[in-house]
């Protein structure tokens, strides 16, 4: 894969670059600020970016307004967000074209390099990764009218499963039930979501977003 990777922290930006090189991969730009990751994507049309949410000046959010400038410039750009922060506002937006190919993964939680590597792969390949923790801040900003009120329980549960990029067979030994349960779960989403196009695995993107929709 070739990656833009976008983070102030010189060391961990250089620990970064290593890290994806040392696994076979391509860094073709490693930059410090929002106008720089922006600029980066518009030139390499990476496979990947990883992106810093706390950027100069200001150190708040300025990585992921990037982001989402970028997507805007090259559509469905994948975006791999690292952080140690959940900006729940544009991380909705970041979401919002419906287009997948977007990761959310928190620093301090990040405990193997081999799902984080897993990760990375998941969204160049146009799937969405999401930390818990974040698809748990973005539910709670939820409309009351939302069409996902359909949706029992454990069909629920699945879905949240699926939104932190976990397979079937994972999403079974999760919670306990056979792969076939699974399947039915996530047949039963896709209707209640009238998602009826024919790649499933555009659907699961399809439906994650759908959910985690504001």
């Amino acid at each position: 894969m070739r990656v833009v990777i976008a983070d102030d922290a010189v060391l961990l930006r250089e620990g970064l670059i290593r890290l994806v090189e040392e696994n076979g991969h391509t860094v073709v730009s490693a930059v410090g600020d929002g106008p720089s990751l922006v600029q980066s994507i518009k030139e390499h049309r990476p496979d990947v970016s990883i992106v810093d949410v706390r950027m100069p000046p200001s150190h708040t959010d300025e990585g992921l307004r990037a982001a989402v400038e970028a997507r805007a410039a090259v559509p469905g750009s994948p975006i791999l967000v690292l952080s140690q922060y959940v900006e729940v506002s544009y991380a909705d937006d970041l979401l919002a074209d419906r287009r997948g190919a977007v990761g959310y993964l928190l620093k301090d939680r990040v405990s193997l390099v081999a799902e984080f590597l897993d990760g990375l792969r998941r969204v160049a390949e146009g799937g969405t990764v999401l930390d818990p923790e974040v698809v748990a801040q973005l539910l709670v900003r939820r409309r009351r009218d939302d069409p996902m009120r359909s949706l029992t329980p454990r069909e629920r549960e699945a879905l949240v499963l699926m939104a932190e990029g976990m397979s079937n067979t994972a999403i079974a030994r999760k919670m306990v039930v056979t792969d076939g349960a699974v399947e039915k779960h996530v047949r039963n989403i896709f209707t209640k979501l009238g998602l009826h196009q024919d790649e499933e695995q555009h659907r699961r993107v399809l439906a994650v977003l759908a959910y985690l929709q504001p």
